[in-house]
């Protein structure tokens, strides 16, 4: 039951208060809430569950204070834990902060699962050679820090905000890749440099109006990580896109919203 319930939670479009949690849980299962309870109990002292609070109410949700694992292969995971990992794993040191991109929100993990869908080993040729990548609102940094971790070379993470370069700037050294990853606060509009690569997780609006800009960063058969759309904002996006030739290779929905991964083609 513990992991049927934390995969109710997982799927929920919104979030869930304890006794809504205890009602639905307990009439599906046909589980008396005192056992519903038991079960709560027990994952959030297993730190898999955690109270929230917000607008003064009380939620529970996953827990991302222990190592999460984001997709097939990426692993998030707070500074103090250790974690032991499978072949192939690709495991990250995030410290919590108030940067966008911990892993929490579904627009993260779908990045993070488009990043590993282009550079996993049986698909690194989609980008020869790997070589920078840009990461525009990079946040925590959790973007570039998986595209590097993956195989490309460089990257560039950029953000106006000064306090996410600073937790950037900790993430990527936690992970040891300071030689590796620049953190810079410059906005979009002053970067000259074409990418390999670029990565945004940014709303349907700022990915659509920035499309042209994007395709003037992107080199020949280079890739865009595009997520932070709803899934009803999909088809116009990719139809922005591919009027700037480029093709979908994959795109992904949770909880109502979505992922995609592009190539640009040769001239």
């Amino acid at each position: 039951m513990h992991r049927e319930m934390l995969a109710a939670v997982a799927a929920s479009p919104s979030k869930l208060t304890p006794s809504s949690l205890e009602k639905t849980f307990g009439e599906t299962f046909k589980l008396s809430r005192a056992q519903v309870r038991r079960i709560i109990k027990e994952l959030v002292a297993a730190e898999e569950l955690v109270y929230t609070y917000q607008f003064g109410c009380s939620f529970l949700e996953i827990s991302f204070d222990r190592p999460v694992r984001i997709s097939h292969y990426v692993v998030l995971k707070p500074p103090r834990y250790s974690y032991r990992s499978f072949p192939g794993d690709v495991v990250l040191s995030m410290q919590s902060g108030a940067s966008f991109g911990t892993g929490r929100h579904p627009t993260t993990r779908l990045a993070i699962r488009g990043i590993e869908y282009a550079l996993s080993a049986r698909s690194l040729e989609r980008v020869q050679p790997p070589g920078t990548v840009l990461d525009i609102g990079t946040g925590s940094g959790v973007l570039v820090l998986t595209a590097v971790k993956f195989g490309m070379r460089q990257g560039l993470g950029i953000d106006i905000d000064v306090c996410a370069c600073a937790e950037a700037r900790e993430n990527v050294a936690l992970n040891g890749l300071a030689d590796r990853i620049e953190i810079s606060d410059q906005g979009l509009e002053t970067i000259a440099q074409r990418f390999a690569m670029l990565t945004a997780n940014l709303r349907y609006p700022t990915l659509k109006k920035n499309a042209s800009r994007l395709d003037d960063l992107t080199l020949a058969n280079g890739i865009l990580v595009l997520a932070g759309m709803r899934d009803d904002e999909l088809e116009d996006l990719l139809a922005s896109y591919a009027a700037r030739h480029f093709a979908c290779l994959w795109q992904g929905t949770e909880l109502g919203w979505g992922g995609v991964v592009l190539q640009k083609s040769s001239p």
